[in-house]
């Protein structure tokens, strides 16, 4: 670690002489950055970049792309754009018409119309169907793509909203249905009804025809905690409800309620996760657990009956055992059955585990992939509803996705999987090749990463390099346009490194990497543009990385503490001031994977890693940060105050943020691919690649 890691930093937030970009809609605030996001378009705003703009906008608006489908009663529905349906298509058919080659859609809304109607900018943030009837559903409504959302119920006969129906307005939070004319309400709308991190703090019964802000407050919690919701389970045969509550992140406490509250606890370890399907009870333990004297291992999957485990049995059967390089991804339950996705050194792997009483029986799934990126869930939004259908996609970074239907109704007997739709490919992967490695980290532990590119080294390769590192999110080199499209097309390579903080090996990968050990994903990322050098790959002036939210977090610490390996430096929607973070939007909810800036033994290890922080006036790469106004989960302060300082210090620093978004690159595929475009026409251009293209 360098000298300037280690020196004292900041001592108080109020020291911080970029707190005025804070303010994001401010007069002096918003002036600063047009004059910089202008000053970025027209440096590399050229028309190589519009012809990119355009050529990955046409794939991303492609007609012939997959339609992603879930089924609620007799129809799938989905949400659909293009190029003439920028904002989209919210339309449904039936499954048997989905599987023909030109599906007859039914549109049940015209968001584009809708938008120009009302003169706002909406973006879709989804649709719950009220489950008995399935005839009014409440649409999500989201203003430039933000988190916070309006809610208004629309009626799908006569393809319009309801008056005086249940309407809410912009707030982060949502809903469930318990009937047709009864919602249960998990929102932030309300004075005190958010908590810290801004999500909702109660549950409330809306009835038809109530005021949302006068409903009944079913349930609450302390304004520190997190959030809470509460969910409608009808696997049993009739009305259960869930009410949750997460304290921190990682964490999640629940009882079995009714619809006036909650009544039982349910003693099971906060940091686990666990489902139920009618009387089965499905546990994934993230540490250690020892009920009744019997000691389970973190990252196992335990199953009992729910009755008997309320009763105080505590016999549970182990359905799946980690092992260092084997963890379970992910689980969920289809007509009573449980299905696993596995990793297994990062390898796809399917499981079915049917309960009964006499004892959970495991059949392996052999009909899918054991190479690629694999996933499976529910074709049925509903639990209740499932008969067995399992939608299962597969695609590796060079094959485009294909989506199938696998029948689950006999596991023993599952037969192969039906192709329902294949992706055209989005860009030319001929000659091509896949490769993993493994980098050595700092202290000695290996980081597998993925490399795509032509055959043979030559030392010189422009890289493109990425990873996200947080949360226990699993990052799999998948199929991308953008990168196919705009860097492995024209002769580059790309990299996908697994670093910790992660989940692609259990928690204890991810736990390696979070709060104290923050500082080793980052330096797992430097492991990996080494051993790129070193394997004769590339050199460190022709690595360009990229990175978004805690990703971005990622990017910003190669700049301050790893500035000799990159030649430039993409941050995208970044967190990147680690000492006003939890003041920031949603910053407070993240504590549980960084730590707490307030307290002292917490700061003395989250300064080493507040770039805002520790930047100064070495010799660092040129660096592009993006975000958007609109997000209202990452406050786009961060990359502000950090390209103001970087500018005062004399960096080569660039800024750029439109105004929609949300949490992304974009409210459209246009607008999308222009972020993208822009930043890696400034990747290109800053580790000295000319295209052959």
């Amino acid at each position: 670690m360098s000298d300037r890691v280690s020196r004292p930093t900041l001592a108080a937030p109020d020291d911080d002489p970029h707190l005025w970009l804070e303010d994001i809609e401010g007069g002096d605030a918003l002036a600063w950055v047009n004059e910089r996001s202008q000053r970025t378009l027209a440096r590399f705003g050229t028309a190589g970049f519009e012809r990119d703009r355009d050529a990955l906008a046409a794939i991303l608006d492609r007609p012939d792309r997959i339609p992603g489908i879930s089924r609620r009663g007799e129809f799938v529905y989905n949400f659909w754009t293009d190029a003439a349906n920028p904002r989209g298509l919210w339309r449904r058919t039936t499954l048997a018409s989905y599987r023909q080659t030109e599906p007859a859609w039914d549109i049940l809304l015209d968001l584009d119309a809708l938008a120009a109607t009302e003169g706002e900018d909406w973006v879709w943030a989804g649709a719950s169907l009220e489950p008995h009837q399935r005839r009014r559903t409440i649409l999500s409504l989201s203003r430039g793509g933000a988190d916070a959302a309006v809610h208004r119920e629309f009626d799908l006969a006569t393809r319009s909203f309801v008056t005086d129906g249940f309407t809410l307005p912009e707030a982060k939070g949502g809903i469930a249905w318990l009937d047709a004319d009864t919602l249960l309400l998990s929102s932030a709308l309300g004075e005190g009804m958010a908590t810290t991190s801004g999500y909702a703090r109660t549950v409330r019964l809306w009835r038809r025809g109530e005021d949302p802000l006068k409903t009944a407050i079913v349930f609450e919690v302390q304004p520190q905690s997190m959030s809470v919701w509460a969910g409608i389970d009808r696997t049993g045969g009739s009305e259960r409800i869930w009410f949750l509550e997460k304290p921190v992140f990682f964490e999640t406490r629940g009882w079995l309620g009714d619809r006036n509250g909650p009544g039982e606890a349910i003693a099971l370890p906060a940091d686990s996760q666990w489902d139920v399907f009618g009387d089965w009870l499905a546990v994934k333990l993230r540490t250690a657990w020892t009920p009744a004297d019997i000691r389970f291992a973190g990252d196992a999957l335990l199953g009992i009956s729910l009755s008997a485990f309320r009763a105080g049995d505590r016999a549970f059967q182990v359905l799946f055992e980690p092992e260092e390089r084997r963890t379970l991804d992910g689980f969920f339950w289809n007509r009573g059955q449980l299905m696993l996705s596995i990793l297994d050194n990062l390898q796809p792997r399917f499981e079915v585990v049917t309960p009964s009483l006499e004892g959970w029986r495991k059949h392996t799934i052999d009909v899918l992939p054991s190479t690629g990126v694999v996933h499976a869930w529910s074709l049925d939004a509903e639990e209740a509803d499932t008969n067995g259908e399992v939608m299962v996609s597969l695609q590796d970074p060079i094959t485009p996705p294909q989506m199938l239907l696998l029948d689950m109704s006999r596991p023993e007997a599952v037969q192969s999987p039906l192709l329902l739709k294949r992706s055209p490919d989005a860009f030319d992967s001929r000659g091509l090749k896949v490769v993993k490695h493994e980098a050595v980290s700092a202290d000695g532990e290996k980081i597998p990463y993925t490399l795509v590119g032509p055959a043979g080294e030559t030392g010189e390769a422009p890289v493109h390099l990425t990873a996200y590192g947080g949360f226990g999110v699993s990052v799999l080199p998948s199929y991308s346009a953008s990168i196919g499209k705009l860097w492995l097309e024209r002769g580059g390579t790309s990299v996908t490194a697994n670093i910790r903080g992660g989940g692609e090996f259990g928690a204890r990968w991810h736990e390696a990497g979070r709060r104290e050990g923050k500082h080793l994903a980052h330096e797992d990322f430097a492991a990996v543009a080494g051993d790129l050098v070193s394997r004769g790959i590339t050199q460190p002036g022709r690595i360009a990385a990229e990175g978004g939210s805690n990703g971005g977090l990622l990017i910003a610490n190669m700049l301050t503490r790893h500035p000799e390996k990159f030649g430039a430096l993409f941050c995208t929607i970044p967190l990147i001031d680690m000492r006003r973070y939890t003041k920031l939007l949603a910053g407070a909810s993240w504590i549980d994977e960084y730590g707490d800036p307030d307290k002292p033994e917490d700061w003395a290890f989250l300064q080493k890693i507040s770039a805002y922080h520790v930047a100064d006036a070495g010799s660092y790469p040129p660096i592009l940060l993006a975000t958007t106004r609109r997000d209202d989960r990452v406050h786009p302060a961060h990359a502000r105050k950090m390209a103001a300082k970087l500018e005062a210090l004399g960096h080569r620093v660039h800024f750029y943020e439109p105004e929609a978004g949300g949490h992304g690159y974009g409210k459209d595929s246009r607008e999308r691919a222009s972020f993208i475009a822009l930043g890696y026409a400034f990747l290109r251009q800053a580790i000295g690649w000319e295209s052959q293209a």
